[in-house]
């Protein structure tokens, strides 16, 4: 099993900049990608950036040029830097993390930090 704990959610004004981490823990052979994800009410959990273990990275288009995905592979940690933040950018974000375990690759979720922007 694998555990995501993320931190750095909050309250920002409209412009400013946040930075959320998810470290992942738990019994795993290897975490093959992690990412955030971000879901309003009543939408679907939609991708905003996403780094694989080799370093590789895929970002939303609505984000890009203003968030940056980074990660510390050895404290099996990720980052989002948010700059430029809008009210439209105002959710929930949860960190996933794809991970080589026993039973094989397995998707896992964090509990979620909220994101609001004010203008």
């Amino acid at each position: 099993q694998v555990q995501l704990v993320e931190s750095g959610g909050g309250l920002v004004q409209a412009g400013g900049s946040l930075r959320l981490s998810c470290a992942a823990s738990g019994t795993f052979f290897s975490i093959t990608s992690m990412g955030w994800y971000r879901q309003a009410p009543g939408k679907q959990r939609e991708l905003v950036a996403a780094i694989t273990s080799g370093g590789s990275t895929n970002y939303a288009e609505p984000v890009k040029g203003r968030f940056t995905i980074s990660r510390d592979a050895a404290k099996n940690t990720v980052y989002l830097q948010m700059n430029s933040l809008k009210p439209e950018d105002t959710t929930v974000y949860y960190c996933n993390a794809k991970a080589s375990v026993r039973s094989g690759l397995r998707n896992y979720w964090g509990q979620g930090t909220q994101v609001t922007v004010s203008s």
